[in-house]
């Protein structure tokens, strides 16, 4: 079965209160599972690569093994997918942790999609700042 995974990151400030929120799919479009956690001060990249890792996380624990990520985030993305370098050290870091967590899936991958087709993540990231 294929699992469908949103994230978004939410960033007031930018830096400032940020907020990780994400929600799993199931193939029937049921929602399986909800992350919304408060990130203390971070930009809004940090808070995008957080929502994902965990998300991701989450996914593992829940043992899935054919997800399909979708995210408005350009520049996660396309770093994940090593088509963009990725300056900013810390997001390095993250982005190694993420990375560390890809073969507990069979298959994954990964699709930007614009911000209007990821309401329910971005309520779940702005819910907690």
């Amino acid at each position: 079965m294929k699992y469908l995974i949103y994230t978004d990151g939410a960033s007031k400030g930018n830096p400032g209160p940020s907020g990780a929120g994400g929600v799993i799919y199931d193939s029937s479009g049921q929602i399986v599972a909800k992350i919304s956690q408060s990130l203390g001060i971070q930009t809004n990249n940090v808070a995008e690569y957080l929502a994902l890792k965990l998300t991701l996380e989450r996914a593992i624990e829940l043992n899935l093994k054919n997800v399909q990520v979708f995210m408005d985030s350009k520049l996660v993305v396309e770093q994940i997918q090593g088509r963009w370098k990725i300056k900013n050290e810390h997001l390095k870091e993250i982005h190694t942790n993420i990375k560390q967590l890809l073969p507990n899936f069979e298959q994954i991958s990964f699709t930007h999609i614009y911000r209007h087709l990821n309401a329910v993540a971005d309520n779940l990231a702005n819910e907690c700042l």
